[in-house]
């Protein structure tokens, strides 16, 4: 056995790797298709307008000053935040994406001999997470698509340190009602701290969102997780947040490395943060290309898991099997054997074209007889 691997931690080299989806550069290559440029991606929930514009000029107007460090406390984008949000700036903090959060979490609460709660079908690092500090992961069923909340109440053990509730969740596209999410937060024993993961809740029509924020000005323990990368189209840059009490928000601090978050990221998500125009575009885009997407599913008589978001889970038999097929097609969408749904794969919805393009491409491949 390799000395690596003798001097690391026995669970360590045990751990699964998150599989994102395949770059497009990728796909080419290992296919031989040619230009990269003439290859749709679907697989990771993209803003297909791209980035705001604002963030673009921002960008810009920065990267002549990329030899300098950035500001380890995130200070101008943490005033900006706090008046948009309308919460002190005490309760907010920002990481290299909403995923570093996740690990940080885990840094602060989870080790051997702890667990956490968490859906079946929910966005798979949670598990990851986890394991890497060797807590338990209780899973919880999904009742159609959805987070059965009381189901996940009742899962929880005295060691459990985390609750997590994606909403909308990844990969179903579904959320709980607000009403009800609100009452399984407060019904929450006071050993638990729930983690709310709303990466794709400005997606939502205005006045859907549920009311979590008052919560965590009651001080409850709740963190609530949000990402530039889907509305504001930043993905590349790697920004999200946490909002949460103070002695939360201190905790994760503690364990975060400096200047964590790039220059390049805080200026881009300062600008974006003003740019409602290109979120309402977003939205407008996303309701109309949900529509488009579910009338050709309906067409074609393929089942569909009804989405609130920026994709969809669509039932084709062998998911791995039609999205390598897609790939030959010149369309990468994700398959999802990951969260136990070998007979769906994730799509990303894009633009009008966009999403033409993949229903005939899924003509092709479903033609082929591989469902």
């Amino acid at each position: 056995m390799s000395a690596l691997l003798k001097a690391a931690k026995p669970w360590v080299a045990a751990l699964s790797t998150y599989q994102p989806g395949r770059p497009i550069e990728e796909v080419a290559r290992e296919l031989g298709l040619g230009d990269p440029e003439s290859i749709l991606k679907l697989a990771s929930n993209e803003n297909a307008l791209g980035p705001s514009p604002r963030a673009l000029a921002a960008m810009r107007n920065l990267a002549g000053r990329m030899h300098i460090y950035p500001d380890g406390d995130t200070f101008y984008l943490r005033q900006a935040l706090a008046r948009r949000l309308q919460v002190p700036e005490s309760h907010l903090f920002f990481g290299h994406g909403s995923n570093e959060i996740l690990a940080l979490l885990g840094h602060v609460y989870l080790e051997k001999g702890t667990s956490i709660v968490a859906s079946a079908q929910a966005f798979v690092v949670y598990k990851l997470v986890a394991a890497l500090y060797e807590a338990e992961t209780l899973e919880v069923p999904m009742r159609n698509f959805t987070h059965d909340l009381e189901a996940m109440r009742a899962a929880i053990r005295p060691d459990t340190r985390l609750v997590f509730v994606a909403n909308p969740n990844n990969p179903t596209g579904t959320r709980v009602p607000n009403a009800d999410l609100v009452r399984f937060l407060t019904s929450l024993p006071p050993h638990v701290v729930a983690v709310v993961d709303e990466a794709y809740i400005e997606l939502l029509p205005d006045g859907q969102a549920p009311e979590v924020l008052p919560l965590v000005l009651e001080g409850r323990s709740i963190f609530i997780l949000r990402t530039f990368s889907k509305a504001y189209g930043l993905a590349g840059l790697r920004i999200g947040y946490a909002v949460a009490p103070p002695a939360g928000i201190g905790l994760l601090h503690k364990v975060r490395q400096p200047f964590n978050v790039n220059a390049m990221a805080q200026a881009a998500a300062l600008a974006a943060l003003a740019d409602d125009d290109h979120v309402e575009r977003t939205r407008r885009m996303v309701a109309e290309g949900l529509a488009q997407v579910t009338a050709g599913l309906r067409q074609r008589g393929l089942v569909y898991v009804p989405s609130e978001v920026n994709f969809i889970l669509v039932k084709v038999g062998r998911g791995r099997e039609i999205s390598h097929a897609l790939q030959r097609e010149r369309v990468i969408v994700r398959p999802v054997d990951a969260y136990a749904l070998p007979e769906y794969i994730r799509v990303t919805i894009g633009t009008a074209e966009e999403n033409d393009r993949f229903l005939q491409a899924l003509d092709v491949v479903m033609g082929k007889g591989q469902n």
